[in-house]
């Protein structure tokens, strides 16, 4: 019974982790992305 539960646990967070994993990595890459485009515009309003 405990292998069952185990098996169950482990299929939920089988696929669970790699779409909180994706989901991370996306809204890390759109921070980067916003923090380059935003410092390139205040630079070009400095000059």
């Amino acid at each position: 019974m405990m292998s069952n539960e185990c098996f169950a646990l482990m299929g939920w967070i089988g696929w669970l982790m790699p779409l909180a994993f994706m989901l991370l990595l996306g809204l890390g890459i759109a921070a980067l992305a916003k923090y380059v485009f935003t410092s390139r515009r205040s630079q070009e309003n400095r000059s």
